[in-house]
């Protein structure tokens, strides 16, 4: 038995996923044996950072903005706790997509794309094409343009928001999602899961609302495609310095995997991806988190 504190809330546009996530982990937890604590981080949180140098682990659930990019990372580094998943380094280039892709380039392929900051109605990759914020989780801020008018539209709302934005090349194919976990300190990918939403792509509504997306797990693939998603998602994980778990998500476009993005943090809510890919591979919830535990603290 440890004693754990459970970080959730935080202060991004993922609080309320955060918020869900954690109290599932804080139950599991909770079943394990462990003496637990929630600890809902709010815009006060560093005065009270010095109150968890008591806990033997603290499980970082926090989602986006200071909790998923390296910030607290930094913080739970400085007064010398363990805490699960990726330290500083991989959390801060994770977050950041741009950072991402040049870090796996060449070995791992991913959209064409370009930086903007300012709004434009100019695709270099035509239409449609995609239009999303550079470090951003929950497909916060995603948009598809279909033409030079909804690329201003959406370019222009989302600079509102963002200091800058990614315009990516769009990939038509299907939604794949790998989740990892590193078991006796070996990354392991789960089955793979093919996403089915009800909506054009995997967004915010359709990750988070009941039935609105068919999760198939694992994903009906020939060898030869689940070896390159397996590879492709071990290597990013890898040469990004990934540790404990993270997600890997990505399109299978004509026998070729692209990889969209790294999230260090994965959901862990009723309806996330993760906890899915691992009941597919015969692990309850609590197994999962126990594995989670375990890696942090091996």
């Amino acid at each position: 038995m440890m004693k754990i504190a459970v970080l959730m809330g935080g202060i991004s546009r993922e609080r309320r996923i955060s918020l869900i996530s954690g109290e599932n982990v804080l139950k599991a937890l909770k079943k394990l044996g462990h003496n637990v604590t929630k600890v809902d981080v709010t815009e006060d949180f560093p005065s009270r950072l010095e109150s968890l140098r008591d806990f033997d682990l603290i499980f970082n659930v926090l989602h986006g903005v200071f909790g998923e990019d390296g910030k607290i990372q930094a913080m739970l580094d400085w007064i010398g706790v363990r805490y699960t998943g990726s330290g500083v380094l991989a959390s801060s280039i994770c977050f950041n997509k741009i950072a991402t892709y040049r870090v796996v380039s060449p070995d791992v392929k991913y959209p064409d794309f370009v930086p903007i900051k300012e709004p434009t109605d100019k695709s270099p990759f035509g239409f449609p094409c995609v239009i999303k914020p550079v470090s951003e989780g929950s497909s916060i801020g995603v948009h598809i343009c279909d033409t030079e008018k909804d690329l201003m539209k959406y370019s222009a709302l989302e600079l509102n928001n963002y200091n800058e934005l990614i315009l990516q090349r769009y990939v038509p194919g299907r939604e794949l999602t790998v989740s990892i976990l590193e078991q006796n300190e070996e990354p392991t990918a789960l089955p793979i899961l093919e996403l089915k939403p009800k909506r054009r792509f995997y967004d915010y509504t359709a990750k988070y609302t009941p039935n609105m997306t068919q999760f198939i797990v694992p994903a009906p693939l020939t060898s030869e495609e689940e070896e390159q998603v397996v590879e492709s998602s071990l290597k990013a994980f890898k040469l990004c310095h990934c540790h404990g778990f993270a997600r890997v998500d990505g399109i299978l476009s004509n026998g070729r995997f692209h990889m969209l993005e790294i999230n260090t943090i994965p959901g862990l809510t009723d309806l996330s991806d993760m906890p899915a890919s691992a009941l597919a591979a015969g692990m309850s919830f609590e197994q999962l988190i126990e594995c989670i535990v375990s890696s942090a603290v091996s």
